[in-house]
């Protein structure tokens, strides 16, 4: 029997110091029914030679070279209409893909219903030299996982709280078809994605770390809350498009608990006018508690009280956060 076609979409924008590393494990996998597109969206440094290197080498890799910055959605979208596979991987070109990570993940959807549109698993952390950081996922003695995983219906929790490694998920070319693919509206994708998949597809969980995630300062995970980074506003969008989707009283719960996350994240990182929004949000969902009232106050006035949050993460990590 034929194996599905999967279709790997490498986003590349300065990553030359990690591109072979990446580029190589793609064309390491075991899996062989593959497509391989690799979109460059107008790097500044010697990105583009080394794909042309690698294109040269191996012409069956699909090359896009941007001559302007579309960001990352955009610049996914766009591999995803020409490509043809029946499973799709976003694949950040300074993480890293383990031999095994395709042919295992279609393994799992080929004995998953045909509602299941997300298959995600664990994964290794590394750091710029790729040493080990450990997993995104911390373990008991016992064996509980945390932050724990969840399948099947996932809305609700997704909306609660993060628990998806971003880089670990394979994804049925039908949701992202009825999507529409991503929001190029916004400054990322994972949560705008998870919030409107989940609304009609199951999610499975697959206990395997079959790629390594690369931590960094210039990651965009990592601009999360600074002062004029787009994400925080591009993650108002999302809860308002949640609030359009929500159905019953958990999940307005679960609505009521991100806001309260962000609003709390916003305030402390200085972020004003979108702590205000968020509280705003809240409000709106009945769920402006005491707490949040004085939050607004604290807001509206701009007083700084940022030094709680160095406090928090000096205990809680051993430095001094955002």
């Amino acid at each position: 029997m034929t194996k599905p076609l999967v279709s790997i979409i490498c986003l590349s924008y300065n990553h030359a110091a990690f591109l072979r590393q990446a580029l190589d494990s793609v064309l390491a996998q075991t899996y062989q029914n593959l497509e391989v597109l690799v979109v460059d969206d107008l790097s500044t440094d010697n990105s583009v030679q080394i794909i042309e290197e690698y294109v040269q080498r191996f012409p069956r890799l699909k090359f896009i070279k941007h001559a302007q910055n579309t960001g990352n959605c955009a610049a996914f979208n766009e591999a995803f209409r020409l490509s043809t596979g029946e499973f799709i991987i976003d694949f950040a070109t300074d993480d890293v893909l383990h031999p095994d990570r395709v042919a295992r993940q279609v393994d799992a959807f080929q004995h998953l219903p045909a509602t299941y549109g997300v298959v995600y698993t664990e994964a290794e952390l590394i750091d710029e030299t790729s040493a080990p950081l450990g997993f995104f996922y911390t373990r008991s003695a016992a064996g509980q996982i945390s932050p724990t995983p969840v399948e099947g219906d996932i809305f609700a929790a997704v909306l609660e709280r993060y628990f998806i490694c971003p880089p670990t998920m394979m994804i049925r070319r039908q949701v992202l078809e009825e999507l529409g693919g991503y929001d190029p509206t916004l400054a990322y994708e994972d949560f705008d994605f998870w919030v409107r998949s989940s609304r009609q597809w199951q999610y499975h969980f697959l206990d395997q770390a079959l790629c390594q995630r690369r931590v960094h300062p210039h990651s965009l995970s990592r601009k999360v809350y600074q002062k004029g980074d787009r994400q925080l506003a591009s993650t108002i969008q999302v809860i308002r498009k949640a609030q359009r989707l929500v159905k019953n009283g958990r999940e307005q719960e679960a609505l009521q608990t991100r806001i309260q996350y962000e609003a709390r994240h916003a305030y402390l990182t200085a972020n004003y006018p979108e702590a205000a929004q968020l509280l705003q949000l809240l409000r709106d969902e009945d769920g402006l508690t005491g707490s949040y009232r004085l939050l607004e106050v604290l807001t509206k006035h701009r007083v700084p009280l940022q030094f709680l949050r160095r406090w928090y993460h000096r205990w809680r990590y051993g430095h001094t956060g955002a």
